[in-house]
């Protein structure tokens, strides 16, 4: 029986400040909401391996890759983790992604 792989999204965060960016395409966005779906293992590998240029260009460090669930609504992380680069501090509702809406939506 055939193993159905989660789609992924890559992440990876801005060598120089430490923000938390998302792939799309072949360049770096720093809204969750704005990421490339990647629905295949052999996507998400080319993905990863087209990132490694930022990372020898030092742009980004750490990209990998994570899953996702798509519902109606749209794409939101699988792991808590996620969900929290995705949003930003957990301190500071008020403040950067949060109080912008700009993040991955907590299910």
């Amino acid at each position: 029986m055939a193993v159905v792989q989660a789609p992924q999204v890559l992440t990876a965060n801005r060598l120089t400040t430490g923000d938390v960016l998302y792939w799309r395409g072949s360049d770096w966005v720093e809204r969750f909401l704005e990421a490339e779906l990647l629905p295949a293992p052999e996507i998400a590998a080319a993905a990863l391996e087209a990132a490694q240029k930022s990372v020898r260009g030092r742009l980004v460090v750490n990209p990998y890759l994570f899953p996702v669930r798509v519902d109606p609504d749209g794409i939101c992380p699988v792991e808590v983790r996620e969900v929290i680069r995705a949003t930003g501090p957990s301190v500071h509702r008020d403040l950067g992604k949060q109080a912008s809406s700009a993040g991955a939506r907590h299910v």
